[in-house]
């Protein structure tokens, strides 16, 4: 009996977008960068959608069509479409499709939604609304700190503070900013603040990113900051209230000034 003989027969080399695996692209697909590959094209449809590319109510493209702007598996897609409907950006039905909710029902606490806000054209109006976020919330939650906060919290609040001071570029100025507000929401002792501010933590960043650019007296910016983490200290909740709202009208004339 003789040998069968070898499949010398060529395979076809290219695969529908639906077959095709994740990491596999086109040369000239846009790029979605990252590790997950329907995470990152979660993100860029996500940004899309709140830069205003696709208004509320607009039906977006089905699977095939995303699966081929971007040279990505259905699967993918589905996945991403799935986080965006989790945030409540996105809600689909069997024979319609996927199309976005209106704007008031966008999860704006969560972490990718609001770096995608703080992106949009819309930015200063996202600015202003972390602000008001800040006035309603800030003075008395740091008003507890100064009533409740433990000795670590205030070593951890302390610390940030000196860091903003001695720091030699805007990034980690930013950092020491953003570490010193979530110090203080930390230790006004209030559970509900703790979650809120790890989601607001982008939004926050951002906000002093921006403030910092467009000011030039960050000397002034500092005392203000250290005459917070001073009242504090001494446990004195009246002259932490005033302080912040001291720094927050210091904010509101710089977002203003724009």
């Amino acid at each position: 009996m003789r040998d069968a003989k070898p499949n010398t027969e060529k395979k076809p080399t290219k695969m529908a977008a639906a077959e095709r695996p994740a990491g596999v692209r086109r040369a000239n697909a846009p790029r979605i960068p990252g590790a997950s590959v329907h995470t990152s094209l979660a993100s860029e449809i996500g940004l899309r959608i709140v830069r205003g590319d696709y208004p509320p109510g607009t039906i977006l493209p089905n699977e095939a069509k995303w699966s081929e702007t971007f040279d990505v598996s259905r699967s993918a897609v589905r996945e991403a479409i799935k986080m965006l409907m989790a945030k409540s950006l996105l809600a689909s039905r069997p024979k319609i499709g996927s199309w976005v909710e209106p704007k008031e029902r966008w999860n704006l606490l969560d972490r990718d939604v609001l770096a995608w806000y703080a992106t949009s054209p819309d930015r200063e109006v996202f600015l202003r609304t972390v602000q008001e976020f800040r006035h309603i919330i800030e003075p008395e939650a740091t008003a507890f700190a100064a009533m409740r906060r433990t000795d670590e919290q205030m070593a951890e609040i302390s610390e940030a503070c000196r860091e903003m001071g001695e720091a030699t570029n805007l990034q980690e100025r930013t950092r020491a900013d953003t570490r010193f507000h979530l110090a203080i929401l930390r230790a006004s002792g209030n559970d509900l603040l703790v979650p809120l501010g790890v989601l607001i933590e982008s939004a926050f960043d951002h906000l002093f990113t921006y403030t910092t650019r467009e000011r030039d007296d960050l000397h002034h910016a500092q005392k203000l900051h250290e005459a917070i983490e001073r009242s504090i200290r001494l446990q004195r909740p009246d002259a932490a209230r005033n302080a912040v709202r001291k720094l927050l009208a210091n904010t509101d004339e710089v977002i203003q000034s724009r």
